[in-house]
C-alpha cells in the first residue's frame, strides 16, 4: 500500500489529500494561474473552491480502489500548500504515471523533483506496478528536466492533441522500471 505521509529530500511533506484541502487548493492554484495555465488543461477550473471539494472528495474513492494516490505537497511543518502530485493508473496495466504542480512562489527549490522522487519509491510499495512513466510536453523543459534528474530515460516522444495554450502536442514519455536485477535470461527464442 502507499503510505499517506511522505518525508522528501527538499523538506516539503506529501500527505495524501483531503477534502478539508480545498480552500487552500484553489487559492494556491488562483495565485499560480498564470504560470500553470500554459502547461496543466485543468487549471482554469480549479480555482474553485466548490470544483475543489468535489474533486478531492473523488480523491478519497480513487486511492481507496487503488487507481490514483493523491497527495498534497506541503511546508515540513504542514501548514502551507506548496503544490501537488500523485500517482494515477491511467497508462494500463503493471505502469503508473507521477504528475505534479507546484505554486509559483516555490518553483525552483526542487519540490516537484523530490516530490516525484519520493512517489518513483512509493510506487515500488505497489507489486503489481513494474513501471513509473513521467510525462512532459516537448517545449516544457522545466518539467522534463525533472524525470532526467531522476534517472528516467525518455523511452518516447508520441504525438497527441494539444490541450494547453504552451503544448506542442509532442508528448515525452520518461520512464523508469522496478529496481532489482535484470529478468533471468530465458535462453534463445524459438
Amino acid at each position: 500500500m502507499v503510505p499517506e505521509r511522505l518525508p522528501t529530500a527538499s523538506g516539503a511533506v506529501l500527505r495524501r489529500v483531503r477534502p478539508s484541502d480545498a480552500e487552500a487548493f484553489a487559492r494556491a492554484v488562483a495565485e499560480s494561474l498564470e504560470h500553470l495555465r500554459p502547461w496543466m488543461p485543468w487549471a482554469p477550473s480549479s480555482v474553485d473552491a466548490g470544483h475543489q471539494r468535489e474533486r478531492l472528495a473523488k480523491a478519497d474513492t480513487t486511492w481507496a480502489d487503488g487507481s490514483d494516490y493523491e497527495f498534497a505537497i506541503l511546508t515540513g511543518d504542514e501548514r502551507l500548500l506548496l503544490g501537488g502530485t500523485g500517482l494515477m493508473r491511467r497508462i494500463g496495466p503493471g505502469r503508473i504515471e507521477i504528475g505534479y504542480w507546484v505554486h509559483v512562489d516555490h518553483t525552483g527549490r526542487g519540490h516537484a523533483t523530490a516530490a516525484a522522487e519520493a512517489l518513483t519509491e512509493a510506487a515500488w510499495c505497489l507489486p503489481d506496478v513494474n513501471r513509473v512513466e513521467i510525462h512532459t510536453d516537448e517545449a516544457n523543459t522545466t518539467s522534463a528536466r525533472i524525470p532526467a534528474r531522476l534517472g528516467y530515460r525518455l523511452d518516447r516522444v508520441d504525438d497527441v492533441d494539444v490541450s494547453a495554450p504552451s503544448e506542442t502536442g509532442r508528448r515525452q514519455i520518461w520512464v523508469t522500471g522496478r529496481p532489482g536485477p535484470p529478468p533471468a535470461d530465458e535462453g534463445p527464442s524459438r
